[in-house]
């Protein structure tokens, strides 16, 4: 068994609780002191830092939400200035105004820190060879694992995404330990793989892999495995949190959520804490972020959180796959995508009707997203060059939008299926089995 830091991570439950809800008392006394959006907030509710005696108390503060990052664009959260800052990434948001978020260096090395104890967690060390192949940029994933796995002494190939058959040449070419990227992608690879006739088990040394950003299965980990050899190591974060922070061991029985970084709580409908194991929304608070607060915020995702010691004899939380939503946020590709965003291009173009309608598949486990809109009457034409440009006009647009592409069908008015009371926008018939 390998740990980066074995006395942090082994600490007796109840010395991490106490010690997580010291952090938290600090880090709600310096947000409260800085920001003047999360003073508001507890004054709102007429609290103030020396109020937090315990947990009950702590859960009386009120939740933070996408909507308020997005409301305070770009950086009215910011509680640093950009002198103290060191990067800034940026996520899609909801109408197409993005998440920014911004770092200190001590952020940036909590960040590297969390993922570098999550991938040594499950293997990865001096004697790896990492290919990268998220994407690198504005997006968190792709500095995030490179930062991580040089933290956790691997040697970092960076590749970033696409250019398949690059990526496999590589992984021949070089001692290639361990991937990160996408599942659906990793499938992908297995594809070009099987039509090249190279054994990813014989042809290369890889054997275990960093995957995230998508929904997958265990089923999926099982079909990955039994193709390829590989086992992909489960990952979960935003970059509201940083970007990607907790990962599975090699025991892939919950991603470690490190106690001295996060606090995170699961709930139920009317906000109260479940049980034990039980499902819930998650709501995160970070204990130790700089550049702007993230406390109590009610991410949307559904999943369930386990204090039980993890058999690799780590003693930090464990959260669950994410089995749901709480909102209609749906996660294609690995990008977060609204239908809000849809709807606000829709509104720009003077040729579409309101109505459309999303359709997810995946074959192969890759991601394909058909949007069907309809034109308006007056819009009608049965010319087929004005129809293919119009098309191509809101694909791109689309593409700008969401930061992926999306087939959009144009139909007849009237054919887009309407509904009395609530709509259903998304038609989801994705397999992760």
């Amino acid at each position: 068994m390998t740990f980066r830091n074995e006395e942090l991570e082994t600490m007796p439950a109840e010395d991490l609780k106490k010690m997580q809800f010291e952090l938290l008392r600090k880090e709600i006394r310096t947000m409260y002191d800085s920001s003047g959006f999360f003073r508001k907030r507890m004054e709102s509710v007429g609290l103030t830092p020396d109020d937090i005696t315990d947990m009950d108390q702590f859960r009386k503060i009120p939740f933070m939400r996408k909507s308020d990052l997005r409301d305070n664009y770009p950086d009215k959260l910011f509680v640093r200035p950009y002198e103290e800052l060191v990067r800034v990434h940026v996520s899609s948001g909801t109408t197409g105004r993005p998440t920014v978020v911004g770092y200190t260096q001590r952020d940036i090395d909590n960040w590297s820190e969390s993922l570098a104890r999550g991938m040594v967690s499950f293997g990865v060390g001096p004697s790896s060879v990492f290919q990268n192949m998220h994407g690198y940029g504005l997006f968190t994933g792709g500095l995030g694992a490179h930062y991580a796995a040089e933290k956790a002494g691997a040697t970092v190939v960076p590749t970033g995404v696409g250019n398949t058959d690059r990526q496999i040449q590589l992984m021949q070419d070089l001692p290639v330990t361990c991937l990160a990227g996408t599942p659906s992608y990793m499938f992908h690879i297995a594809d070009v793989c099987d039509q090249k006739g190279i054994d990813i088990r014989k042809d290369t040394k890889v054997r275990i892999a960093l995957a995230g950003g998508e929904p997958w299965s265990e089923s999926m980990r099982k079909k990955l495995y039994d193709r390829t050899g590989i086992r992909a190591h489960n990952c979960y974060g935003a970059s509201e949190f940083y970007g990607p922070m907790f990962v599975e061991c090699e025991k892939q029985c919950g991603a470690h959520v490190w106690a001295d970084l996060a606090l995170i709580e699961i709930l139920d409908e009317n906000g109260q804490p479940v049980p034990d194991g039980q499902p819930g929304e998650v709501v995160v608070t970070m204990l130790q972020k700089e550049a702007f607060p993230l406390i109590r915020y009610k991410i949307g995702d559904i999943s369930t959180l386990t204090w039980e010691k993890c058999p690799c004899g780590r003693t930090h939380p464990r959260l669950g796959r994410i089995t749901g939503r709480s909102d209609d946020m749906i996660v294609v590709r690995g990008i977060n995508v609204f239908p809000s965003q849809i709807e606000s291009v829709i509104g720009e173009m003077p040729f579409l009707a309101p109505f459309y309608h999303i359709t997810l598949t995946n074959e192969n486990y890759m991601d394909k997203m058909v949007i069907d809109v309809e034109f308006t009457q007056e819009a009608l034409t049965d010319d087929m060059n004005r129809i293919n440009e119009m098309t191509q006009t809101v694909q791109a647009r689309l593409k700008e939008i969401l930061n992926l592409k999306a087939v959009v069908k144009i139909n007849l008015p009237g054919t887009v299926e309407r509904f009395e009371g609530k709509a259903k926008h998304v038609t989801d018939n994705r397999s992760w089995e």
